[in-house]
């Protein structure tokens, strides 16, 4: 399956921005879609997932009650809506989907598909 993020850009402390990423084929009931992010000079971490099946949703303690996750099936997207931004969000942004055990969901290295990443830039 490939994958096309989009919805990036630059955004004052407060605002809001919705990513949408956009699969190939329709991914649900077969792969969870998650959201990973990458600061310049750190590692990339888990953001949110959704999951396959029954539309549960798992958030990074640093971004829960300010993103949300949500799936289009009818438009093969999955959408992450960004409230309050704050500078330390600033990243490049990366869906993935997979198909791994629930225990593992937040397991980047488990993740077999990836899109491009789109650049979410957080400043005055």
């Amino acid at each position: 399956v490939q994958l096309q993020a989009s919805g990036g850009g630059l955004v004052q402390p407060g605002g809001s921005l919705r990513l949408s990423c956009v699969s190939s084929r329709p991914t649900v009931n077969q792969y969870h879609i998650a959201w990973f992010r990458q600061a310049p000079g750190k590692e990339r971490e888990f953001v949110s997932v959704i999951r396959r099946t029954g539309g549960y949703t798992y958030y990074n303690d640093l971004v829960k009650g300010r993103f949300t996750i949500s799936r289009e099936n009818a438009k093969n997207t999955v959408f992450l809506q960004m409230d309050s931004l704050k500078p330390e969000d600033t990243a490049v942004y990366f869906c993935a989907a997979g198909s791994m055990v629930l225990s593992s969901i937040r397991d980047m290295r488990l993740y077999n598909y990836w899109g491009q990443g789109t650049q979410v830039t957080v400043s005055s």
